[in-house]
């Protein structure tokens, strides 16, 4: 993994910076029960885990949002601190840091329950201007667009970014979530922004698009922003994208074991844009991304620690 230059633009992911409690009992939690199993308490938040993941995979990058001045917010800022990533964050006495719990069943694959802690209580007001006009790049995960706040501050963040000439990109963050505030509240919102790269997972694609196949959503989805690049990630199908400038192509999985999804999509994404913004040819920065996206799901948590395979893949991978 390349360690470029500190005085490059960096890529700035704004959003949840939160504490990841990960569970994966060894049998079936029953009403009343009692089990064992793993836990593990990690730092996590989309936003927060895709900038680390741009970091190791090559481009530097950055971070924007508000933690709790807490313990978890102390821990937290620490590990991004510890992976390279340059945090420009508010500290909140009235709210606490964010804690997601992710419940991972025996095949690797992880429902979450997300506290609303201080990273949903981001005003545009707090915003870091020299931070965000200074990006490259600005990535927005949809948990920053689902309420308000803190979508107004995201808002102004991505006018800010394209004002400064940055490219900007989403991942729509839960099929759940745009079906609990409404298709088309959600749509009205992102439409309102434009965004040159979208990162939906299959779930999410569908929720958006209505459609009920990958490529009737991703046609659906192309039609709706021509103006994007839309990856479509599919895990053990790979992904699937098209653009203004790209083909439709489909880069298949890795054959690696599922043993947690946790992160998975973040890794991708983190992964796709250091290569995106270093050439702009998607299709090579989707095979890095596949590449990342299966180490990660081989392991336990959003941000294992990087070791020889990793590296080796990567080194694998087209130039």
């Amino acid at each position: 993994m390349s360690s470029p230059s500190s005085s490059a633009a960096p890529l700035v992911a704004l959003g949840d910076l939160a504490w990841d409690v990960l569970a994966k009992p060894d049998t079936m939690l029953l009403p009343g029960g009692d089990t064992t199993g793993r836990l593990e308490l990690l730092g996590g938040g989309s936003a927060a885990n895709l900038a680390v993941w741009a970091r190791r995979t090559g481009h530097p990058a950055a971070f924007v949002g508000k933690v709790g001045r807490d313990r978890f917010g102390e821990l937290a800022t620490a590990e991004l601190q510890a992976e390279d990533v340059h945090t420009a964050l508010i500290l909140s006495d009235e709210h606490p840091t964010g804690v997601i719990l992710a419940l991972i069943d025996r095949r690797g694959q992880r429902a979450m329950l997300t506290g609303q802690g201080a990273d949903w209580e981001l005003r545009p007001e707090e915003l870091p201007g020299e931070v965000i006009a200074g990006a490259r790049h600005l990535h927005l995960t949809a948990w920053s667009l689902f309420r308000d706040p803190p979508r107004a501050a995201a808002l102004e963040a991505a006018r800010l970014a394209q004002a400064a000439g940055a490219t900007l990109s989403l991942d729509p963050g839960s099929f759940q979530m745009i079906q609990q505030l409404g298709r088309e509240t959600f749509l009205a919102v992102v439409d309102g922004v434009p965004f040159d790269v979208l990162f939906p997972n299959k779930d999410e694609a569908l929720a958006m698009s209505g459609e009920a196949t990958p490529e009737g959503a991703l046609a659906w989805l192309r039609a709706r922003y021509p103006a994007a690049l839309v990856v479509l990630k599919l895990d053990e199908d790979g992904a699937l994208l098209e653009g203004p400038d790209t083909p439709r192509a489909h880069v298949p999985a890795t054959r690696d074991e599922l043993v947690d999804a946790t992160g998975a999509g973040d890794a991708f994404g983190g992964a796709f844009l250091a290569e995106w913004l270093a050439h702009g040819d998607a299709v090579r920065a989707t095979r890095r991304a596949v590449q990342v996206g299966g180490w990660v799901v081989s392991r336990f948590g959003a941000r294992p620690p990087a070791d020889a395979a990793l590296r080796e893949r990567l080194t694998g991978v087209e130039a």
